[in-house]
């Protein structure tokens, strides 16, 4: 159990809802999309050397397409963390509105188009790493300790080497119970519905967010690290 902590407020849980949004669209886009992360840019770069090498079912051109969309990501969300620098609570409730509105866009894409065509598959593939190159680098600059969102190789390492950190533990079951939803649903509903969830995920994390930061003067926790 998660004790409160007053020095990031509900960032830690915020950021476990995060985690937990990482496991959704990643399932979505693996299973659906033609199998690539749109979050885990390690996995990205393995199977672009899979496929490269003529392994079959893998597609380096989507691979790269996820990479340059998350990166793209990255930079627009580590440009915001550069002008939003004094308040932690606004940085992270403008980053998830964002986020919210790429993942709505693919939300009605792929309720209207479908994910069956290339010109469709790529622009989810787009929007969602898009979207997921944000959240890292606004959750980078936000610096709660063990609490990524989306990379767990070495929070498990910590985890088992350090054999302490609540939080690592958490991330962990939060990613993996984000998988296997996120799994349920496009597998025994559709596309859509996976990332109406994550949609309602994000809006949810803006406007917890955006509610806990509202106080004035802000609260002890919305102060940059």
């Amino acid at each position: 159990m998660l004790k409160a902590d007053p020095e990031h407020g509900p960032l830690v849980p915020m950021l476990l809802v995060l985690t937990l949004v990482t496991g959704v669209v990643d399932a979505v886009s693996y299973l659906e999309l033609g199998h690539v992360f749109v979050a885990n840019m390690t996995g990205n770069v393995v199977f672009l050397g899979f496929a490269l090498a003529g392994a079959p079912g893998l597609s380096a051109t989507a691979s790269l397409a996820a990479l340059a969309a998350f990166v793209l990501g990255a930079l627009a969300g580590g440009h915001l963390a550069r002008h939003l620098p004094g308040h932690r609570g606004h940085l992270l409730t403008v980053a998830v509105a964002g986020q919210a509105v790429l993942v709505s866009a693919s939300t009605v894409l792929a309720a209207v188009l479908g994910h069956g065509s290339e010109p469709a598959r790529y622009t989810l593939i787009g929007l969602l790493a898009l979207a997921m190159g944000g959240q890292n680098a606004v959750v980078r600059s936000l610096k709660v300790p063990d609490l990524t969102t989306t990379v767990l190789t070495m929070t498990i390492t910590a985890l088992a080497a350090d054999r302490t950190g609540p939080r690592r533990l958490a991330s962990t079951v939060w990613m993996f119970a984000g998988a296997l939803l996120g799994a349920v649903l496009v597998l025994h509903a559709a596309v859509p519905v996976a990332l109406g969830l994550a949609l309602a995920l994000l809006v949810a994390v803006a406007a917890l967010t955006h509610h806990a930061a509202g106080p004035v003067p802000a609260p002890a926790w919305t102060a940059r690290r």
